[in-house]
């Protein structure tokens, strides 16, 4: 059996697993999958293509590092703001809406002059591929069965590296300095392909649509984001959550952004660091259902720990060795435990909260993580032009590593505690 056919028969049986008798339910995780395939792509774009963009438009590091963390910022208020819209009007209209956002500008990209116009097109872009992460969470979370909700969002997840994989994929195809649009002509006309299927198929959550009807007989008033993060005892597992977020995150989009050009500068050629890259985000798919499945299987706390072990484990081999075998394997590992842990912090956040407030509670997560995803690049930038080493960097980030497993192990911590006492009760 071949590698492709692999991964689709592994999807398919995680999609099954998740809920059999509703086929609606497994069309809705599909094309949340889809979509996050389509923002995996568009995130990964730059990293790609930084190394071209930066030749053509005469950028050096610290040029790239703020055109990186640009679209990352449009990320930060868009996924506080995404979630929030998701709990007053539906997961649907929000993500459609995001979608095409995301596409119009992704572009747009395409017909910047500069580095002015680049920074603006990026900007716009991450505030749809911002507001759409909490719905896709909400959505595959909400449309699974409560003891496979970890799978469900792993299953969307893994999109995410794969569609970075494929960024990586067409800048082996296109190696000339002029292929660098074709990422972004890819990553524009892709979602709004895909938005008629969202509105001809996706249904809306009917946890949603119980929570509205709800509301709207007068049982129950729209919780206020106050209460939404920190009444009800949520307040210690926020805290927790958004440290752990954060942390993750930054260490991420450090990698995500610079480690082609990283593997570059240690001797490897274009093709070899593509194909790092590459193994880089394909680990983070696989990764994706296979930690979230471990996390059905094994329990939260243990899964939790392997996976912070193996990010340390990953960041030593990218930092110790210079072989393009061992980088590879780094990559993979890497991928795995760092893009596929970010699936078991988006399932641990989508349980922290109820349904009436979900899409609020993960979307300030994902929010929190924006930050990360804007100190990563930028502050990587800095320190290099200012001469560090990516090996400094690279040892650097793994204290980090420590209190986000720390943080992340409370907020498991927590929640088995409070489904204790509910089996009690």
């Amino acid at each position: 059996m071949n590698l492709p056919s692999l991964i689709k028969n592994t999807l398919e049986k995680a999609l099954k697993s998740i809920n059999p008798a509703q086929s609606s339910s497994t069309l809705t995780i599909w094309l949340c999958l889809i979509v996050a395939l389509l923002e995996g792509l568009d995130l990964q774009a730059p990293g790609i293509a930084g190394a071209r963009m930066a030749r053509e438009f005469g950028l050096d590091h610290a040029h790239l590092g703020l055109a990186f963390s640009f679209g990352s910022l449009g990320l930060l208020p868009a996924s506080a703001i995404g979630g929030r819209l998701s709990d007053l009007f539906g997961r649907k209209r929000v993500l459609m809406g995001s979608v095409v956002l995301f596409g119009v500008f992704s572009l747009a990209t395409t017909q910047v002059d500069g580095f002015n116009s680049l920074l603006v097109a990026r900007l716009l872009t991450g505030l749809g591929l911002g507001a759409a992460m909490p719905n896709l969470i909400a959505l595959s979370s909400e449309a699974s069965r409560p003891n496979r909700r970890n799978l469900a969002v792993g299953v969307m997840y893994c999109g995410m590296p794969f569609g970075a994989s494929l960024a990586a994929l067409i800048g082996v195809l296109w190696p000339d300095s002029s292929g660098w649009r074709q990422l972004f002509y890819i990553g524009g006309f892709g979602p709004l392909l895909v938005l008629p299927l969202l509105g001809l198929f996706l249904k809306e959550s009917n946890y949603f649509i119980a929570g509205q009807t709800t509301i709207s007989s007068g049982k129950a008033n729209k919780p206020g984001i106050f209460f939404a993060l920190f009444r009800d005892g949520r307040a210690a597992a926020t805290a927790s959550l958004w440290v752990s977020y954060l942390g993750t995150v930054i260490i991420l989009y450090f990698l995500l952004n610079w480690l082609p050009s990283m593997l570059l500068s240690r001797g490897l050629t274009a093709s070899e660091a593509s194909t790092v890259q590459m193994v880089y985000n394909f680990g983070g798919g696989i990764g994706s259902i296979l930690i979230t499945s471990m996390m059905d299987r094994i329990g939260r706390t243990p899964t939790v720990t392997i996976m912070y072990a193996g990010m340390v484990v990953a960041l030593v081999l990218l930092g110790t060795t210079s072989g393009s075998m061992v980088l590879v394997c780094g990559g993979f590992v890497a991928g795995i435990c760092l893009l596929g842990g970010q699936s078991a912090l988006y399932s641990i956040a989508s349980s922290v909260y109820p349904t009436e407030v979900r899409g609020t509670g993960v979307g300030a997560a994902v929010a929190i993580g924006r930050v990360g995803a804007i100190i990563g690049p930028l502050g990587a930038g800095q320190l290099l032009s200012a001469g560090h080493s990516e090996t400094t960097l690279l040892f650097a980030s793994i204290p980090l590593i420590a209190v986000s497993a720390v943080a992340a192990l409370l907020v498991v911590a927590r929640f088995q505690m409070e489904s204790c006492e509910a089996i009690v009760q």
